[in-house]
């Protein structure tokens, strides 16, 4: 079994993965650009995810995008589980349901409602740990493979998949394998340097694409605009510093990315329903759930 090491690289990858973690509370943030599953087999534990916290429980498969900063804050007793890691591009190009991918790609984690798959994924997760540990070709194709399809049936228990912007959004597209590298390496750049100035023009040009062809793109693979994603990530990023710091509202703003007060308040506002100042009282980190 292995535990988060704190000297990690920020986003260094993990690839395609299944291994068994003991779990520790975290000094810091991870992230990395794949899609995580977490199945806990007994017990439950408590990540910082974003800014929300959010609780994994015991039977019940898991699942969030890792370029979201997450950090465990509780866990129960001694206790260990399993942890699945996917590639981005591949989570893209399955082509799964909105209701899975939408909140997924808006730093939300996404659980299985009940337990009764408890024991087939116990048995899935210990085949992709064998499989993955020494993999050839023929076995990675039928982890990937159940893999996708354990994510459908997670899927079809999602409930449908709504926001504010929800009506306005097209539903991703297929795309081809260098589509996907060039979604890929813009979805990693923005989860990277969200908190700097970021332009479309200074996006595309680093995958060297034209502007409107690199929005078009993303707007197929996400389903969403460039904008609209970093603004996302800006928020998510807000939303952790207000639950965990003591830092100034203004001073969040800033430190997240944005430009102005007014863009944060309108920004926040339009992702989360309530201002900043509400949102803080709300969600403090020193106000963790029982277990």
């Amino acid at each position: 079994m292995i535990s988060f090491d704190p000297n990690r690289p920020d986003f260094a990858p993990y690839g395609l993965t299944c291994v068994r973690w003991s779990p520790t509370l975290m000094r810091r943030p991870d992230r990395h650009n794949e899609i995580e599953l977490n199945f806990l087999r007994s017990g439950w534990l408590i990540y910082l995810l974003g800014g929300r916290k959010v609780r994994v429980e015991a039977g019940k498969l898991s699942a969030f995008w890792a370029a979201i900063p997450h950090q465990i804050i509780a866990y129960s007793g001694r206790m260990e589980y399993s942890v699945a890691t996917l590639p981005l591009a591949w989570f893209i190009h399955c082509q799964l349901p909105g209701r899975l991918v939408q909140p997924l790609l808006h730093g939300r984690l996404v659980s299985e409602p009940e337990t009764r798959r408890a024991h087939s994924d116990s048995g899935l997760f210990a085949c992709w740990e064998q499989d993955l540990g020494a993999p050839d070709s023929g076995t990675t194709k039928a982890v990937l493979l159940e893999m996708e399809a354990r994510l459908l049936r997670l899927a079809l228990a999602c409930p449908p998949w709504r926001t504010r912007q929800t009506a306005a959004r097209k539903p991703p597209t297929v795309m081809g394998g260098a589509g996907l590298s060039k979604v890929e390496h813009m979805a990693g750049l923005i989860a990277q340097h969200y908190t700097e100035h970021l332009t479309v023009d200074m996006i595309a040009s680093a995958v060297r694409l034209h502007p409107n062809y690199a929005m078009n793109l993303f707007r197929k693979a996400f389903g969403t605009t460039l904008i609209d994603y970093v603004t996302q990530h800006r928020v998510s990023h807000a939303q952790r510093l207000l639950a965990t710091s003591d830092l100034k509202i203004v001073e969040i703003a800033g430190a997240s990315g944005f430009g102005s007060i007014s863009r944060f308040n309108d920004a926040f506002r339009r992702s989360c329903g309530c201002s900043p100042r509400d949102y803080r009282q709300g969600h403090l980190a020193s106000a963790l759930p029982d277990g």
